[in-house]
């Protein structure tokens, strides 16, 4: 497989991926505008944007987009991230110029009609109502506001109500404005593509924007806190946050080895003693995510109320014993599955054209595989049980409790239960 890049005069980026064999290809436009780029009054409006963009533009309906991609058996979508906003498409190989065309006319020419923003705003209240009747959902969201108070990181995704009842035509001209701009637009394509063909297209279609300044994201700063919601539900929901390192930091691939050896699959060290030995809940793991900046490790369960003082408390003496005595096999497995997650997920154009776009926009390139996988096995258990120390002891913390009221851990009391 070979990759090509790109660069236009006006600072657009190209990224394509041949991928011999396939029939088929992925596309799209990953821009640098998700929901940490926006001021507080506007906090929801990048992923309104993402709604709107198939809701018409000066040459095409809402029904036209969705006809012309599904006549030719593709699909289209967007997705919003707290750090970037995404478009994308799969088609067959002759399509792709159809696709990118349709991509360019949905971010260029919005028409905004004031009926379908008033469609959407409805759509998008019921998806933020959606939110709070799933509590595996919301607690996350209560979680990173505990994480970043008063930061844009820390701020929901799809926005409060009351914000998004108030966004209208010219609150969306102005964010396009503000945040659309070539620099921050990169067009990945991944698949049965032709990259000499693409950059043609994109000259085509991009090449006529003015270059604007890159918008300057305040620098996030992880705080911690704790928050409790009261709920009648039939479980109790727990969820600790543990401040990591950025996606450019040494201990990246230790964060994430870590949180697969301990709640990572049926053999982690949680699942293992909270669920299959002890019975406290059905479910319980671990992860690790990283922004440009700072990252956070996740522990969450789902608990009867009686029973959540006893998992909290496992869980904090499971990181401790982690520090002392994670073993080769554990991290020998959790690589294992690190990489085979990577190698399986890079399978399908869909994932190549997310990672080529991801990859750029934090390194600048695109890391071979084989570097990746490198990097991967150089982490040693030296290495994740300084990182658990750490994390067990002395990283900055975070916890959100939601369900029935009861009795339930403070954060104080997992703090001191970290420094026995």
């Amino acid at each position: 497989m070979t990759t090509d890049y790109h660069t236009l005069p006006n600072g657009f980026r190209i990224v394509t991926e041949q991928m011999p064999g396939l029939q088929s290809a992925a596309i799209g436009i990953w821009v640098s505008a998700g929901g940490r780029h926006e001021t507080e009054a506007e906090n929801g409006i990048a992923h309104f944007l993402e709604h709107m963009a198939f809701k018409g533009t000066t040459t095409r309906t809402a029904l036209m987009i969705a006809e012309q991609i599904e006549d030719v058996g593709g699909y289209i979508n967007a997705y919003t991230s707290r750090e970037v906003t995404a478009y994308y498409a799969r088609v067959l190989k002759d399509d792709v110029p159809l696709a990118m065309e349709v991509i360019s006319d949905i971010l260029r020419n919005p028409t905004f009609e004031d009926s379908e923003i008033e469609v959407e705003r409805g759509v998008i209240l019921s998806e933020i109502g959606q939110a709070l009747d799933t509590p595996d959902d919301v607690i996350f969201d209560w979680l990173q506001e505990q994480c970043y108070p008063d930061q844009p990181l820390g701020r929901t995704i799809l926005g409060p109500a009351e914000r998004v009842r108030s966004f209208g035509k010219e609150d969306l001209r102005r964010f396009i404005t503000e945040h659309y701009g070539p620099e921050q637009m990169i067009l990945t394509a991944a698949g049965a593509v032709d990259h000499d063909a693409i950059v043609r297209l994109a000259e085509a279609l991009f090449g006529d924007m003015t270059p604007r300044a890159e918008y300057d994201i305040p620098t996030a700063r992880f705080r911690g806190g704790e928050v409790r919601q009261v709920k009648k539900l039939e479980q109790s929901h727990f969820a600790l946050a543990l401040e990591s390192p950025d996606y450019r930091h040494p201990d990246a691939y230790a964060a994430q080895i870590y949180a697969t050896a301990l709640g990572g699959g049926m053999s982690s060290r949680l699942f293992q003693e909270i669920r299959e030995k002890r019975g406290l809940c059905y479910t319980i793991y671990a992860q690790a995510g990283a922004y440009a900046d700072t990252g956070v490790t996740t522990i969450y369960a789902g608990t009867a109320p009686d029973q959540l003082k006893a998992l909290a408390d496992i869980t904090i003496d499971e990181m401790k014993r982690a520090a002392e005595d994670m073993t080769d096999a554990e991290i020998a497995r959790a690589r294992a599955q690190m990489k085979a997650g990577l190698l399986m997920g890079l399978e399908g154009p869909s994932s190549r054209a997310e990672r080529l776009a991801r990859m750029l926009q934090i390194w600048g390139r695109v890391p071979p595989i084989e570097e990746v996988v490198e990097k991967i096995d150089a982490v040693t258990t030296e290495d994740i049980r300084r990182f658990a120390e750490h994390m067990a002891v002395k990283a900055p913390a975070a916890l959100a409790i939601y369900g029935p009221k009861g009795p339930a851990p403070r954060l104080g009391d997992l703090q001191v239960r970290r420094a026995a």
